[in-house]
């Protein structure tokens, strides 16, 4: 519903604002002058930039229909540089002897076109991989060709698992096995042993230190995976006894992913330093030190210890790790060890957008208040009357309360048969008007009283976008997860409609009510006025992590149309791979439907309305040609 009038004097820095983008979204993304999100896909103010608006309308000329989920491959090579290079030069700069080697783990975005962009951009800085079961080491196995890089083996390892990590280290591959459970170990060995080659080990440890947020539960003592002190202590005696302690050469901890506050890292890093240490005292060769995941991703742009933002830099970040292992490891005079990180989510979440348009809206605004109000036997509509024609910024905050006194007295009077439907109908429309008017009064306000806030919920329209929400951003659903959204397009106008918005599933949860804003978040969304023959375009961003792995067939809604853009220094671009989305067919083959039986059966059903003069042989044709294309169509809406 709109609020406000139309603001003459809007530019595309106060779209910019509004929807924080400059805040959230890390020099990867902008407004220019028309009104258009770009694409900056090197980061900050320099290099080339894109219309993202252009390119949702390029993919529906190539006949790709919305959604779609747009990668940047840019962005991903941007990522993986600069985690590698701010590493390198707080390395140099502190005197670090020695290196890092970020590896990214396939759970996060297991899709074969993003694991080989990962490998392809991070050749150069040996950037490997981290699997956690047998298809992942399996895909990684395949993908992954430089032999500097390190692979990672996490996760619960049965033999067929460990033959394969094994043969991996016999072709050159550092391949790294995780002990996450004590039994893992003689496993190991007896097959290491079977196959000939020296296994290279690594122990995942439960550290006392957790840290905050939504994942909060993955780190600490009582986490499923990681062995306890004592564990660590008899894998130590197993491998002395075995002349294997050399093999050991890895440490691993993990304390959360999305970590949002610097001094849980700082604190995670010094008690595994500490461990380290012992470690080599106890004459293991070690020479690697794995600190997992958990640099987060700003969702929010607050910058602040918020699960969805962070308070601290990339910079930050790696100053924070190298100084701490640094200062632990020198007093005790070890050498430094390579430092891993397993940072999935930051990695991706910037490499992908979700482009979807708006097929319909349901606006809140009621029916015209009318010049004189019908007799009735309860004074409920002379109430609310009074009530909007007394607002004022000296007593909204008692009409609200009135307002909700009256909403429910009017609720209780339909209930009970005391007023007509056209009476309630009326009173929802005086209630809506006072809503209306008071939100217009707080609009004004400096310090508007954060108690009524819920009044935007309350007056807001519904846009019902070309998506599934459990597919395409499932902890939205799932955990509350926070995305930016936005319009990618027409931001030189004041967007006046205040809104929420609905996918198109048969579900009440399929819907985003929760939007960044600063410092905390919002219930709505400030949107445009659809036009008449017009497409008006949302994307929502940073949805590259865990999102396409997590998404699921809630209404039988597939995997979105994907398209893969590359940018180039001149600001052309390069569509450079396209998917296609799921077919209805491809859905229900997910759900064990048989195709062929499916087509029989509506044949025998057809033949049968035949029989029965329902209809004729050529509308029997006609209708089966219908049936046939829509198994091959979309599951999401298509134009005509």
């Amino acid at each position: 519903m709109s609020i406000t009038g139309k603001n003459k004097n809007w530019t595309v820095d106060d779209a910019a604002n509004l929807y924080g983008i400059k805040k959230w979204g890390a020099g990867y993304f902008g407004v220019d002058p028309n009104g258009d999100v770009v694409i900056t896909p090197s980061g900050g103010d320099n290099g080339p930039r894109v219309s993202l608006h252009e390119v949702a309308r390029g993919i529906e000329d190539r006949g790709l229909a919305m959604p779609v989920l747009l990668r940047i491959e840019n962005i991903l090579g941007s990522q993986i540089k600069r985690l590698h290079t701010t590493f390198a030069k707080v390395m140099e700069e502190i005197g670090y002897k020695g290196v890092f080697k970020g590896v990214f783990p396939i759970k996060v975005n297991q899709q074969e076109q993003v694991i080989e962009a990962i490998t392809q951009f991070g050749e150069k800085y040996n950037h490997g991989l981290e699997a956690g079961s047998k298809p992942e080491l399996i895909a990684a196995i395949s993908m992954l060709k430089n032999r500097e890089a390190c692979l990672v083996c996490n996760g619960y390892k049965d033999e067929e698992f460990i033959d394969l990590g094994l043969y991996a280290t016999k072709m050159g591959l550092r391949c790294f096995f995780v002990l996450e459970m004590p039994d893992e170990l003689d496993l190991i060995l007896k097959r290491a042993k079977k196959i000939g080659v020296r296994p290279l080990l690594g122990l995942r440890i439960k550290l006392s230190t957790r840290a905050d947020g939504l994942w909060a539960e993955s780190g600490g003592e009582t986490s499923v995976f990681g062995l306890n002190m004592s564990q660590v202590i008899d894998v130590i005696d197993r491998l002395k006894k075995d002349d294997k302690l050399d093999c050991l050469q890895l440490l691993h901890y993990h304390i959360g992913s999305q970590i949002p506050n610097i001094q849980d890292i700082r604190a995670g890093v010094l008690e595994a330093c500490r461990i380290y240490e012992e470690l080599v005292k106890e004459g293991a060769a070690m020479g690697h030190l794995d600190l997992g995941g958990g640099l987060a991703v700003d969702y929010d742009g607050s910058k602040t210890n918020h699960p969805s933002s962070r308070n601290y830099s990339v910079e930050e970040y790696c100053y924070d790790i190298v100084e701490t292992i640094a200062s632990v490891l020198d007093k005790a005079n070890i050498d430094h060890p390579t430092i891993i990180t397993e940072s999935g989510r930051a990695t991706v979440a910037y490499y992908s957008v979700l482009l979807f348009n708006i097929l319909d809206v349901t606006t809140a605004t009621p029916n015209p208040i009318p010049k004189e109000l019908p007799k009735t036997t309860y004074d409920l509509l002379d109430n609310l009357m009074e009530t909007y024609t007394r607002i004022s910024a000296k007593d909204f905050q008692e009409c609200y309360n009135d307002t909700l006194f009256y909403k429910s007295q009017a609720q209780q009077l339909f209930k009970h048969g005391h007023i007509t439907l056209r009476e309630r109908a009326l009173a929802d429309d005086l209630l809506k008007h006072i809503l209306l008017k008071i939100a217009a009064v707080m609009a004004e306000l400096e310090h508007p009283p954060s108690e009524l806030a819920e009044i935007e919920k309350l007056i807001a329209d519904v846009y019902y976008g070309n998506f599934s929400l459990f597919q395409s951003m499932p902890d939205v659903w799932a955990i509350d997860q926070l995305f930016p959204v936005m319009p990618i397009h027409r931001l030189n106008e004041d967007p006046p409609r205040t809104a929420i918005i609905a996918d198109i599933t048969c579900d009440c949860d399929g819907r985003i009510d929760t939007f960044p804003a600063y410092p905390h978040t919002r219930e709505t969304i400030h949107l445009h006025n659809l036009k008449a023959g017009e497409d008006y375009y949302l994307g929502v961003f940073l949805v590259g992590a865990y999102q396409e792995t997590l998404g699921d067939l809630h209404n039988l809604f597939g995997d979105t149309n994907v398209v893969s853009i590359h940018v180039h220094e001149d600001g052309s671009y390069d569509f450079v791979r396209e998917l296609e989305g799921d077919s209805v067919a491809d859905v229900l083959d997910y759900v064990e439907y048989d195709i062929k039986a499916i087509k029989k059966r509506m044949k025998d059903f057809a033949e049968d309305s035949i029989r029965k003069g329902f209809i004729t042989v050529q509308e029997r044709r006609q209708i089966l040609r219908h049936f046939n294309e829509g198994l091959q169509g979309y599951t999401y809406f298509e134009k005509e």
